[in-house]
């Protein structure tokens, strides 16, 4: 049998090793080709056409494959999405892949396949990128279910605003009314009961994941400032800051990682910083940064608790 060029095997940048062989190739020699031409294995039987970096979709692909029945979903989906996680790029090829098989029976694929094994309604699935996906609502109740309580709630946050995601915009995924609805229908399915008492934690105003990590921050502390406070200079000029404890007349800003793309964001957001200190309900203003609230959040909580009894202090 004639063998056939391996590029010509491939299906959108994937080679199945089984195919292959179908087409003529000697296992043992096979492996020795691959490598020689310069594929990159994605995992057991599957390798990545050369000079292409293996990306989300090549490696869910490589699977889907050979489990055709699986729908992507949780963090894998959200990442298509273009829906906000914490922690590692869903992207990267250190992040575990995730589906859910709607027949319940598939456990176990390897060590960076996870199978969620749960029911699946029709609506919640739709095609993209040529792939079955679960639609933005049902990933996010997922992640509600079943992720760590502050991706889940990043991830909500995420999906009900407009957002910048790797340098993409996109409008809201989803609605709150929608979320609250499919935790309702979901009944008493495993994790519906915690996805319920996770979504008050939500909160659509949140401009960043920084920001919503911040509130579950100072939410675990027992502080409770606005969100996306409205307040207007004494000229008039309508300012939003991002938290405010009212009463003591604090405002707490956040900065995410790449706040300022220009010289000129950075003289508006100065600009904009002094204008929030002339409002009347401002009588103090924290700053802190992305790296603050990930890496020393003890730190701002401490900072905020300090200068409320400061404020408190002075009133008295």
């Amino acid at each position: 049998m004639e063998r056939r060029d391996l590029r010509a095997l491939a299906d959108r940048g994937v080679l199945l090793t089984s195919r292959a062989v179908e087409a003529g190739w000697p296992r043992r020699s096979l492996t020795r080709a691959l490598r020689a031409e310069g594929w990159t294995q994605l995992r057991h039987g599957a390798w990545a056409e050369p000079g292409q970096s293996p990306d989300l979709l090549t490696r869910l692909r490589a699977v889907l494959f050979r489990e055709p029945r699986l729908i992507v979903s949780h963090g894998s989906a959200a990442t298509l999405w273009r829906i906000e996680l914490l922690g590692d790029s869903r992207g990267s090829r250190k992040a575990p892949l995730e589906f859910t098989d709607p027949q319940l029976t598939l456990r176990r694929l390897s060590s960076d396949v996870h199978v969620h094994r749960l029911q699946l309604d029709p609506a919640d699935v739709v095609e993209r990128q040529g792939l079955r996906l679960t639609n933005p609502t049902r990933t996010v109740t997922d992640l509600l279910r079943r992720g760590p309580r502050d991706e889940a709630v990043v991830a909500v946050d995420s999906a009900l605003t407009y957002r910048r995601v790797g340098h993409v915009r996109r409008a809201p995924l989803t609605r709150w009314d929608d979320i609250v609805a499919a935790l309702e229908s979901a009944g008493q399915a495993q994790g519906s009961a915690r996805a319920r008492r996770r979504l008050p934690l939500c909160d659509p105003r949140s401009g960043s994941p920084a920001e919503t990590v911040a509130r579950l921050r100072m939410y675990d502390a027992a502080l409770h400032p606005e969100s996306q406070a409205e307040l207007r200079t004494p000229d008039g000029r309508r300012r939003t800051v991002d938290f405010l404890f009212r009463a003591p007349g604090l405002g707490v800003e956040i900065e995410g990682y790449a706040y300022h793309g220009t010289r000129d964001a950075h003289r508006q957001d100065i600009a904009r910083f002094n204008q929030l200190l002339r409002c009347p309900e401002i009588r103090s203003l924290l700053r802190f940064s992305a790296e603050d609230v990930f890496h020393r959040p003890a730190y701002m909580v401490e900072e905020i608790r300090s200068t409320l009894a400061d404020l408190t202090g002075a009133s008295k």
